[in-house]
């Protein structure tokens, strides 16, 4: 097995494509080769390309199985298409929760930034909170700059409020131990396919609060306390306000979070995975890359 950016006609006997967009021409050179394609589709994937994306579509076509990185992601493809996919859930090796700071709540914004990841919206929920009198807000973002209208947003916030440190893009062991310190992670995205750092936050312990998206329903659940209409500030707000407060209620998204930390350990990911690989290696002996399916695919 080997992981690269570009296939160039190499004699591979399978592929595992990551993005319906962005790997069409590979997908669809090595289809037209005989050799069978597995598509993981991201957020950007499953809830912007395909609806639109011809090309993004026609990898949909030639690609079996089809991968989505959690339960919900199903419900995002064409119908005629979800008895080909199946769920591959990531994984982080699980941590000991560390031990938070005492004269701050630590919130962790972890991600590049880009407009799908939506920071501005953690940015605004915490202008609308006051410190408690023995302890201070502190929003950390962990991250690259993606897009430079943004960064600049964010540098502005954290000149108007000392609450905000931008720490800039941290080695992933960094990262980590910034997470496992922290009192909550926020994700308040736009887009997620099913996303590696809330993994990481859970199987550290931390719980997390997150945008109702699909791709956080999908691995939270539906019903998970710490959910908030995207883009809704004052929402967030309310929930890091009383996660602050009512030690009860941190707890609760705790142990909710714990009840889903078995399903995200890498012995299960990489037996997924590895299974996934042993059948496309069959069905390739076996003379197997799917027929196209005819016209456009559309959700």
């Amino acid at each position: 097995m080997r992981i690269a950016r570009d296939w160039n006609g190499e004699p591979d006997d399978a592929m595992i494509a990551l993005h319906a967009r962005r790997s069409a021409a590979m997908i669809a050179a090595f289809a037209a080769s005989g050799r069978p394609v597995a598509l993981v589709l991201t957020g950007t994937d499953l809830y912007r390309d395909i609806r639109h994306d011809r090309a993004a579509q026609r990898s949909l076509a030639l690609a079996r199985p089809l991968v989505v990185l959690q339960t919900q992601g199903l419900d995002e493809l064409p119908a005629a298409l979800r008895a080909h996919a199946t769920v591959i859930e990531q994984s982080a090796p699980a941590l000991a929760p560390g031990t938070p700071r005492r004269r701050t709540f630590d919130l962790l914004l972890v991600g590049h930034l880009r407009g799908e990841k939506d920071p501005l919206t953690a940015v605004r929920a915490l202008a609308r909170l006051d410190d408690a009198p023995s302890r201070r807000l502190r929003l950390i973002h962990v991250g690259g700059a993606h897009d430079e209208a943004l960064a600049r947003q964010m540098r502005e916030a954290a000149h108007v409020d000392a609450r905000i440190e931008l720490r800039g893009p941290l080695a992933h062991a960094a990262t980590r131990a910034l997470i496992r310190r922290g009192r909550l992670l926020l994700l308040p995205s736009l887009i997620e396919g099913g996303a590696n750092v809330l993994i990481e936050a859970v199987t550290a312990g931390v719980p997390v609060l997150a945008s109702r998206i699909g791709g956080s329903i999908g691995l939270l659940g539906a019903d998970y306390p710490g959910l908030f209409p995207t883009g809704d500030d004052a929402a967030l707000a309310t929930l890091i306000r009383r996660c602050r407060d009512e030690p009860g209620f941190l707890e609760l998204l705790r142990a909710y979070c714990a009840r889903h930390a078995w399903r995200f350990t890498p012995q299960r990911e990489a037996a997924a995975v590895l299974a996934l690989a042993h059948n496309l290696l069959a069905r390739g002996r076996a003379g197997g890359a799917p027929a196209p399916t005819s016209g456009n695919i559309q959700p």
